[in-house]
């Protein structure tokens, strides 16, 4: 398996996992498509991923449109380096979609991670396992947008009972100032790979190495337990922090949705 297919098939279970298991929610993955809905009205829980497409996609994306067009809800169409035909964004162009955001997909071997020194002063990582904890992670992740994002906070308490089971493959962190959530990472472990998703700090505690922080603990936890490559999709910001703990570029990823 490639690194590209390993990210793709990592990002599919990120986006996949537990909206199978929502009330209300539902998945459609077919060889071809991967469809997720949360059945919560927000593109930041419903997506299309995973296409292994023909040369011709219309067909395949008039069906996507549709089977969210069922429940109303918007959605996010994701490609990446694994998906098919190579034409897939001019197609999803030609059917309406525009480009909402671009990353570059980005790649490590776990055994070659060297932290670049101590955690910042007063910083306590843990493991977000009690609903308390997972809530915290929810308020972290909703202030990224202003005013911070009900449907976030929505998404995290309805998911909470089953992030906490015990074969659950999606990890949270919080980072702590003494009682306070300021930082977070998630990390789902799948398809051979290690992906990192949902690095965020509060605004009012960036560049303090919070985020770093955030993203070599669950790296080092699953270098711990025998996993060796770990994959994300940073941001402009993001990509040189993740250069210099060894991470390479694999390739590009872009998010495109229907104007509403």
């Amino acid at each position: 398996m490639t690194v590209e297919d390993a990210a793709q098939g990592n990002l599919v279970t990120h986006m996949t996992w537990v909206q199978s298991r929502l009330p209300g929610g539902r998945v459609d993955a077919t060889d071809e498509l991967v469809l997720s809905d949360s059945g919560i009205p927000c593109d930041t829980f419903n997506f299309v991923c995973g296409a292994r497409l023909g040369a011709d996609p219309a067909a395949a994306i008039a069906r996507a449109v549709d089977w969210f067009a069922s429940a109303g809800g918007p959605f996010s169409w994701w490609v990446g380096p694994a998906d098919r035909p190579a034409a897939l964004g001019q197609a999803l162009f030609e059917a309406g979609f525009a480009a909402a955001e671009a990353e570059v997909g980005m790649a490590a071997d776990l055994t070659t991670l060297e932290p670049p020194g101590p955690a910042p002063h007063g910083l306590r990582v843990e493991r977000a396992i009690t609903a308390a904890q997972i809530a915290d992670y929810a308020r972290v992740v909703a202030a990224n947008w202003d005013p911070p994002d009900p449907n976030v906070l929505l998404f995290y308490r309805m998911a909470a009972p089953i992030l906490r089971v015990r074969d659950c493959p999606i990890r949270l962190y919080v980072g702590y100032l003494a009682d306070t959530p300021v930082a977070t990472a998630e990390l789902t472990v799948s398809e051979g790979a290690v992906g990192l998703y949902g690095i965020a700090t509060l605004a009012s505690h960036r560049r303090r190495g919070f985020g770093t922080a955030l993203t070599l603990r669950p790296l080092l936890d699953a270098r711990q337990e025998g996993h060796t490559l770990a994959v994300l999709q940073a941001s402009a910001d993001g990509r040189p922090v993740y250069a210099r703990l060894g991470f390479r570029e694999t390739g590009h990823y872009t998010e495109y949705q229907l104007p509403r």
